[in-house]
């Protein structure tokens, strides 16, 4: 070990007299790698934007480098060479990939402009000199997927050669490959001499990166280790033991009617995909990112446009022009990134929980505030969403919290047909395991459920059957029991597709 890169000493914060830290201390040294864990809400993010300047703490003392600071903001720990990459995206969604990733420091020409032509070659080049090929750099960033935009965040951060690095959740929204990738980008900074922090809710992933492990639970530093297993970490984080991570996964039942049939489905980065999703079962999607996943949900959702193919729905053929037509039809998608796509984050748990049902709640155009009240408590309650109270903002809520809002939504909705696209992204141990219970309760219910992850053990463990996606096709099918991560990993980058 050598001299203390970062530090809190007792530190504390409270929003709204919900206290998000309390008297925490946490030391990271330069040249470690040093991993944050503990449930959502736990308050590690909390104290990234702290050290990283986002936010004042109320009490206690901050050093970097061994001396004490007060951060006025970003821009004062980027002097002390310290950035951020966090799991809720910083880009500007309507300027390019160039644009952001050389934002302020863009090259200009004789007149003292920017250069747009020199900034889009500046920008191939950096990309290119961390080893990222597949990102257009004129490409809108509201364009890419959310892995992309994960990318290309923390290029802007290691490009500025950080001597403190934090990271939230940055592999929330990665596939192995990138994983490795980004893991490659730790460890010359480690090299370096450089100190990275960072959370993450993957335990293979923390197990093999950290050379140390703080676990945070209930806003406070519980202990710090160079060596712990899942088993006692989990009980540290929660003050319970998680016995069995996945839960059993239940019968398909006999002879189950076939409530969604794809048939050469095509469209953007889809090709010819075919399937059929049975009342009861969970039809696992995976594969690398970027090979025609996202395209292929909003396509069954109505919110892209299927070139070919045809779609049944319980027996009936369908072609869905808008996520409207895909809802009354009993189709629900809980999207990529819950918080700019299927959240209103300043509207209340109530208002989001009962957004789709909102007809059914009024009486001559009149809402009825009572039976909405009643609707959001019950989603609270049977979902066991931690939170205030129905009227609090959803955005004060952990991201495991408001992924069960999400599906509280669809299921106030009475939708039958789920289309889940990596749920448990960004979410604690302890709340994986419950909406693992939950996704299979719902199918023995008789949900039928698409579930994509960017986790393969997720998908080895809760499906039924996995469809693995290569270049926009079905590359291999999967059947349980049986399926492992390996095989799908497997599946996703061998050369040749399977008849």
């Amino acid at each position: 070990m050598t001299r203390p890169a970062v530090e809190a000493v007792e530190v504390g914060k409270s929003y709204g007299g919900v206290a998000a830290l309390t008297a925490a201390s946490f030391t990271a040294t330069a040249g470690e790698v040093h991993a944050l864990v503990g449930e959502n809400g736990a308050g590690k993010s909390t104290l990234i934007k702290i050290l990283g300047g986002r936010v004042r703490p109320d009490t206690g003392v901050v050093r970097i480098g061994g001396n004490a600071v007060s951060l006025s903001g970003p821009q004062a720990a980027h002097d002390l060479g310290a950035w951020t990459v966090f799991q809720e995206l910083t880009l500007l969604p309507w300027m390019t990939v160039a644009e952001n990733l050389l934002l302020l420091r863009e090259t200009k020409g004789a007149t003292g402009l920017i250069s747009r032509s020199a900034t889009i070659r500046d920008a191939d080049a950096l990309l290119a000199r961390y080893g990222v090929h597949h990102i257009d750099p004129r490409a809108l960033v509201e364009d890419i997927s959310l892995a992309e935009r994960q990318t290309i965040e923390i290029v802007r951060a290691v490009s500025n050669n950080p001597q403190i690095l934090f990271l939230d959740e940055p592999t929330s929204s990665l596939v192995e490959r990138e994983v490795e990738w980004l893991f490659g980008q730790i460890r010359a900074l480690r090299t370096q001499g450089a100190c990275v922090v960072f959370t993450s809710h993957r335990w293979a992933e923390i197990r093999s990166i950290a050379d140390r492990i703080t676990i945070f639970r209930g806003g406070k530093d519980v202990g710090t280790f160079t060596e712990i297993d899942e088993g006692e970490a989990v009980r540290l984080m929660t003050g319970r033991r998680v016995e069995a991570l996945y839960p059993p996964l239940p019968p398909m039942p006999n002879a189950a009617a076939t409530a969604l049939e794809a048939s050469a489905m095509s469209g953007p980065n889809v090709r010819g995909v075919s399937f059929s999703l049975h009342a009861g079962e969970v039809l696992g999607v995976g594969g690398l990112a970027g090979h025609g996943h996202r395209e292929l949900f909003r396509m069954l959702f109505g919110d892209a446009t299927a070139t070919g193919g045809q779609l049944t729905v319980h027996g009936k053929t369908r072609r869905f022009r808008s996520p409207r037509a895909a809802i009354a039809a009993g189709i629900a998608l809980v999207p990529e990134d819950r918080k700019t796509e299927g959240l209103l984050l300043r509207m209340s748990v109530r208002d989001n929980a009962t957004l789709v049902i909102l007809k059914r709640l009024t009486r001559f155009g009149v809402l009825k505030p009572a039976e909405e009240r009643r609707a959001a408590q019950s989603v609270v309650d049977s979902l066991r969403v931690r939170t205030a109270g129905i009227s609090q903002p959803v955005g004060a809520l952990s991201g495991g919290n408001q992924q069960k809002v999400l599906l509280g939504r669809w299921l106030l909705a009475e939708c039958q047909i789920l289309l889940l696209y990596d749920v448990t992204r960004g979410v604690d141990v302890a709340t994986k395991h419950e909406i693992y219970e939950l996704v299979l309760k719902l199918a023995s219910e008789g949900h039928a459920i698409v579930f994509y992850s960017s986790d393969a053990e997720e998908l080895a463990h809760l499906c039924h059957r996995v469809l693995v996606m290569r270049e926009g096709v079905v590359a291999a099918e999967l059947h349980a029991p049986g399926i492992t991560a390996e095989d799908i990993v497997s599946a996703a980058v061998r050369d040749h597709l399977a008849a």
